[in-house]
C-alpha cells in the first residue's frame, strides 16, 4: 500500500464506528490476508498491527456497511462526481432529499471521512 493509503487506513481504524468485518482484506508489513468469521460472526484472529486494504472492493463494501450503521441509514450511498476532476461523495437520507455528508478523491476516502463525521 502507498503511504497515502496507509494514512487513510489508519484514519479508518481510529473511528469510533470502526470494526474489522469478515471479508475484508487486511495488510501488514509482511503481506495481506482475508478476514474470516468464526461461527459467532467475529473475526477469529487478532487485528493488532493490521490495516484494511481500502483498494479492495470487498473491504470498501464493508466500509460502506459501517458508514450506514454509523449514520443509521441503510440506504446511504457513495456516487462518483460527474465532472473532469473525478472524486466521490457520500449521501445520506432519502434520494430526493439526500444530504452530502462527505467528499473524497476516491470512494474509500469519502467513506472514511463519512465514518469520521458520523454522529
Amino acid at each position: 500500500m502507498t503511504d497515502e493509503q496507509i494514512a487513510l487506513a489508519k484514519r479508518a481504524v481510529a473511528c469510533k464506528g470502526w470494526r474489522f468485518m469478515g471479508g475484508m482484506l487486511v495488510a501488514d508489513a509482511i503481506g495481506k490476508q482475508r478476514v474470516y468469521d468464526d461461527v459467532a460472526g467475529e473475526p477469529y484472529w487478532s487485528a493488532d498491527g493490521w490495516l484494511p486494504d481500502l483498494t479492495d472492493p470487498a473491504t470498501v463494501g464493508c466500509l460502506l456497511a459501517l458508514v450506514r450503521e454509523a449514520w443509521g441509514d441503510d440506504e446511504a450511498y457513495a456516487i462518483p462526481w460527474n465532472d473532469e476532476d473525478g472524486g466521490w461523495t457520500l449521501c445520506v437520507g432519502e434520494e430526493d432529499r439526500s444530504v452530502n455528508v462527505s467528499e473524497g478523491d476516491t470512494e474509500a476516502e469519502a467513506l472514511v471521512f463519512a465514518l469520521e463525521d458520523a454522529p
